[in-house]
């Protein structure tokens, strides 16, 4: 350490010691820190004055001496003279001196000025070089966490923003007179903006991932709709080897049990990879930053657009007729739903079941507003059942995910009703182009595979294949073999549309029954009611055997119901309504036949044309009773030859009855005044014709009673003795079945004249044979 420079207040005490010195060198070095410290202090005059006023003070000695004692005072003088010019030539020197050492100073304390301003520089430079360095480490920090944010090594990034605030910041922000105070400080306020810019980083990654699932979202549902009917054939397979297996459905324990060992993971496979690490990652990094329920709501927030984007905004599905459309909404559904369960699974911070259960309650609804709004364009059945297989296919997948498909499902009641309907609908066009192109003549078959496909398709059996004799004749028309081919059509329709994943099975059966029932009644017996007006006998008859056979194929479809009945539908029997009504209308059919057949016998009757006065007696039945012989014949041969046995038998009789009635009306007539024998024979002739002729009938016997009134009216005309008839007894015995008041007419009008007859024309009587059927 250098010694501080003395200093002087006074040099008059510093001259003395100077002037006193006993040596040269003393001399010098008393007088160079003098002359150092007037240089420095710049009080080179007080010096000089000093020096002067020590010189006057001894010149005045000098004088004082030299006044006494002058010899030795001119000595003194002389020596003073010389000491003066010494001290001139002294003074001289120490002036060259001075202005040497002055400028030696000046350039001393220019140096040491200079080495004082080195050792401060170098100090500062010490200072920042360390200040430098530590902000370096600081910033080297920095960029590292912002290298690791390019990197996308959030969590990495985050951490070493920790670790600089814990080693670096937070100590140097503690101690403000550091150097490095405001810089720290500065990063230390911009470490919000960091995590800020880490946060937005990660979201932005966890949105692009977001956006690559919602893209994948569509795929995802369709390799999920593929594994699940992966599943069904595996369980149909299982279900053909092992009856008691079928009735385990999709997704059962048994089921789930069985198909264990076919691990396939929807998420991770060959076709498709959802990696979840994103999701993760950010999860990571908001939890580390305090931020999970901010994050929650934003992910929440973001799926619920994501579901709205994956709703169609337009709602016709099935503007192309196929369900394409339909098939892309229920995959994108699938896929959304899938992933929000695996979210939920994977990161139950992120997803709450009661999140994940609101969304898909939403998507639910949606589908089903929009397929609602689209089968209003839908028109045919075949569209309908591809709708319900895919909805069928949502539900099973969906299910097996764990999702409730409750409301689906109960739309499906929508879609059955709509299917029953347009197949009712299309079904019922059918019926009605079966029943009016029908020619209601028996059908004839003319192959033993015809004849096996007619048996397979209708409810009849009479005869079997291998005793029938080809071509044969089956008493039906070809309407109803087609009726009831397109009736077990419907009912198989109906139920293969219910046969998957379809939990009503008292609406099907109820669906079923009324509408086959409400197809039998509306259109085919309605349609065949209808044509009972026709005037022809032939189709009258067909379609009462028609009705025959309907009623019959109403109790086995009744029978069939029962057998197509779901188990866990009610009990009890099935009733068809039309069973009963075809019943009611075969009598509706049964007396239009006896209207169209007493028709042509009163048409055929009313050609009679008796001459009830006729001069000669006749030698042949009248023409109008050989005519109506011999329609009978063909009506019993041809017309009717179809019906059952009791049925003709009773169109017979009341035929019968009916032209006996009409044939006893004929001399009954006002304008018949009188009957003589021969008209009376020409009577008795045509109903023993008749009579013959129902005496080779079956069962004539039953049937010849029709004509005992005829029989014993015209013998009551024929008899000689009238008053037979007036006396009971003999009247009970020989006339029981004449009319007591129809009798006594006939007795007044019979005479016994007989007038010439007249000779006919040629040309009238060809006319006459002609109108009889006569030859």
């Amino acid at each position: 350490m250098s010694r501080k420079a003395q200093t002087w207040d006074n040099y008059d005490p510093a001259v003395n010691e100077i002037i006193l010195a006993p040596t040269d060198s003393e001399f010098l070095d008393q007088l160079i820190p003098v002359l150092k410290d007037a240089t420095t202090t710049g009080r080179m005059g007080a010096l000089v004055q000093s020096l002067s006023q020590y010189a006057e003070d001894r010149e005045g000695d000098i004088e004082r001496i030299g006044l006494t004692k002058h010899e030795e005072f001119l000595a003194s003088v002389n020596q003073l003279q010389q000491v003066r010019e010494g001290t001139v030539a002294l003074t001289a020197e120490i002036l060259d001196l001075n202005q040497s050492i002055q400028a030696s100073t000046e350039k001393l304390a220019e140096q040491k000025q200079a080495l004082v301003n080195t050792r401060g520089v170098r100090q500062n430079i010490t200072e920042v070089s360390d200040a430098l360095e530590e902000s370096l480490q600081i910033l080297h920090a920095v960029n590292n966490a912002h290298e690791l944010i390019r990197k996308k090594k959030y969590y990495a990034a985050l951490k070493s923003l920790e670790d600089l605030q814990n080693e670096y910041l937070v100590p140097i922000i503690q101690n403000k007179y550091t150097s490095q105070f405001k810089l720290a400080d500065m990063i230390q306020k911009s470490i919000p903006s960091s995590q800020k810019a880490i946060s937005e980083a990660v979201m932005s990654d966890l949105n692009t991932w977001l956006f690559h699932i919602r893209e994948s979202s569509q795929f995802l549902g369709e390799v999920a709709f593929f594994h699940t009917q992966t599943r069904r054939a595996r369980q149909k397979e299982r279900a053909e080897q092992n009856e008691m297996l079928g009735r385990f459905k999709l997704n059962s324990a048994i089921e789930l049990v069985f198909d264990e060992n076919n691990d396939f993971d929807v998420l991770n496979n060959e076709e498709l990879q959802i990696d979840f690490t994103p999701l993760h990652e950010a999860l990571h990094i908001h939890d580390a930053l305090g931020q999970v329920d901010r994050f929650r709501a934003e992910y929440a927030a973001t799926r619920r657009q994501q579901k709205d984007l994956i709703i169609p905004s337009t709602e016709n599905l099935f503007a192309n007729d196929d369900d394409d459309g339909l098939k892309a909404l229920l995959e994108s559904v699938a896929g959304f739903a899938i992933i929000e369960k695996a979210t939920m699974q994977r990161a139950p911070m992120v997803r709450s079941t009661l999140d994940v259960d609101e969304l898909w309650d939403s998507m639910c609804q949606a589908i089903i507003r929009i397929i609602s709004k689209s089968l209003e364009a839908v028109t045919t059945a075949e569209l309908l059942k591809k709708i319900k297989e895919d909805i069928a296919l949502f539900i099973q997948t969906m299910e097996g995910w764990g999702y409730s498909a409750s409301a689906v499902n109960n739309f499906q009641l929508v879609l059955f009703n709509k299917y029953a309907e347009v197949l009712q609908r299309g079904f019922g066009e059918d019926f009605q182009e079966i029943v009016s192109t029908d020619d209601y003549m028996p059908m004839t078959v003319r192959s033993p595979e015809d004849y096996e496909r007619v048996l397979s398709a209708s409810f009849f059996d009479e005869n079997p294949p291998e005793v029938t004799k080809f071509p044969t004749v089956l008493p039906f028309s070809k309407m109803y073999p087609m009726c009831c081919i397109n009736i077990r059509n419907f009912a198989s329709q109906i139920l293969e549309f219910t046969r998957e994943n379809f939990d009503h099975p008292n609406v099907v059966d109820e669906t079923l029954r009324t509408t086959l029932d409400r197809l039998l009644t509306e259109i085919v017996c309605q349609s065949l009611v209808e044509r009972l007006n026709s005037q022809y006998l032939g189709q009258i008859v067909q379609i009462l055997t028609n009705l025959e056979h309907f009623e019959v194929a109403c109790r086995e479809l009744e029978k069939l119901l029962i057998q197509a009945r779901s188990s866990t539908s009610a009990g009890g029997p099935v009733n068809l309504n039309a069973t009963a009504l075809f019943q009611s209308h075969k009598k509706t059919a049964e007396k239009r036949i006896f209207e169209l057949v007493n028709s042509k016998i009163d048409d055929l009757i009313d050609t009679s044309d008796y001459d009830w006065l006729a001069p000669t007696p006749p030698t042949q039945p009248s023409g109008y009773m050989v005519t109506l012989t011999r329609f009978l014949e063909n009506m019993m041969v041809s017309t009717l030859l179809g019906l059952p046995r009791e049925i003709k038998e009773l169109i017979y009789f009341d035929a019968l009855s009916h032209a006996a009635n009409k044939i006893l009306s004929l001399p009954l007539s006002p304008e018949v005044k009188k009957i003589n024998p021969n008209g009376v024979a020409a009577m008795a002739l045509d109903v023993a014709h008749l009579t013959e002729f129902v005496s080779k009938l079956d069962n004539a016997f039953m049937l010849e009673q029709n004509l005992d009134e005829l029989q014993q009216t015209v013998a009551l005309m024929q008899s000689d003795n009238h008053d037979e008839f007036y006396d009971i007894s003999t009247r009970n015995k020989k006339y029981g079945r004449v009319d007591a008041m129809n009798g006594p007419i006939l007795l007044e009008k019979l005479t016994q004249t007989v007038e010439s007859p007249p000779k006919l024309s040629a040309p009238l009587a060809m006319q006459f044979s002609s109108r009889f059927g006569l030859r």
